[in-house]
């Protein structure tokens, strides 16, 4: 099961694991699954909670991960809270403009950034193993690019002189922190 409502992260995350030779199933198949509020102070936290509680409803085991955006001019934000950082309701590109808007005039050295992405798998008797994957960058000036969801248009890949926006979806899977916590993700798929 992949633990999450969101199309745009339920296609990434069904190719990020589309090899392994298993049925990945999703909470569309579910509708009466629990809505979990994902009200944790860390990443991990919330992406145990959705797995946890998604395998227990199943009966199935399920995958779960949240994502945070670290910027090192705003102390760390916005952290855990990037996906509500506009406000509840808001929509990716809500989040992302705020975030420019809150670092206009800032240098480039102080534009650093780092996504970090925590999985989590739950088995429905509740034993739950847990991975990370990160993704070091900059927050652009501007947007660019037209792929990808949430801040992948203002998120720079110093080492390509791209933002995620700008990359293919394989492109993006090769390198971003979901594909980099996925990969670790598979090897504990394998196993199990």
């Amino acid at each position: 099961m992949l633990a999450t409502r969101n199309p745009h992260k339920g296609t990434e995350l069904a190719a990020l694991l589309e090899d392994l030779g298993i049925r990945i199933r999703t909470l569309a198949e579910f509708p009466d699954a629990p809505e979990v509020v994902e009200e944790g102070k860390t990443c991990e936290a919330n992406a145990v909670k959705k797995a946890v509680a998604v395998a227990r409803h199943t009966g199935l085991p399920a995958v779960a991960d949240d994502t945070g955006l670290e910027v090192e001019a705003l102390g760390g934000r916005p952290g855990v809270h990037a996906a509500r950082y506009a406000g509840e309701g808001a929509t990716y590109e809500d989040n992302w403009r705020k975030l420019l808007r809150e670092l206009e005039g800032v240098p480039w050295e102080r534009r650093r950034a780092r996504f970090i992405t925590v999985a989590a798998i739950a088995t429905p008797s509740g034993k739950v193993e847990v991975v990370e994957g990160v993704l070091e960058g900059l927050i652009a000036e501007a947007p660019a690019g037209g792929q990808g969801f949430g801040y992948d248009p203002v998120f720079l890949v110093p080492e390509l002189s791209k933002t995620l926006a700008q990359l293919t979806a394989e492109e993006k899977n090769r390198v971003s922190h979901r594909a980099g916590a996925f990969a670790r993700m598979r090897e504990i798929l394998k196993k199990q």
